[in-house]
C-alpha cells in the first residue's frame, strides 16, 4: 500500500495541474471526469492526467491519499483542490482559471 502512495505523492508533487480521472481527457469514461477534463482545457493551460481505470491500485490509493471518496479529483500545486462539482464552480467563478493559470506560470518560470 505504501508503494501506492510514493507513486501517487510523486505524481502529484511532479505535475503543477494533476487531474485523475476516469479515462482520458480525449476519451473520458464517465460524465463526471468529462466535465472536469473539459473545465480545465477551458482554462487554456496544460494539464496532466492518471487514467485510474488502469490501475486499481491507484483507483483506490487516490481516494486514501486525498481522503476524498470521488473520482476525479483534482491536485494543483499538490493541493487537493476538490472533485467535479468544486472543479466546475471555480470553473464558473473564474477561480479555477486563477489557480491552474498560477501553477502553471510556476512551472513555466522552474524550467526557465
Amino acid at each position: 500500500m505504501s508503494d501506492v502512495q510514493d507513486s501517487i505523492r510523486q505524481q502529484v508533487e511532479s505535475n503543477p495541474v494533476l487531474l485523475y480521472m476516469k479515462g482520458s481527457p480525449q476519451f473520458p469514461q464517465c460524465g463526471f471526469s468529462m466535465r472536469a477534463a473539459q473545465a480545465l482545457a477551458g482554462c487554456g493551460v496544460e494539464f496532466s492526467y492518471v487514467n485510474v481505470l488502469e490501475d486499481e491500485g491507484i483507483r483506490q490509493g487516490i481516494k486514501d491519499y486525498g481522503n476524498w471518496p470521488t473520482i476525479p479529483q483534482l491536485y494543483v500545486n499538490g493541493e487537493l483542490l476538490g472533485g467535479c462539482d468544486i472543479i466546475m464552480e471555480m470553473y464558473e467563478s473564474g477561480d479555477l482559471q486563477k489557480a491552474v493559470t498560477e501553477a502553471a506560470g510556476s512551472e513555466a518560470s522552474q524550467s526557465d
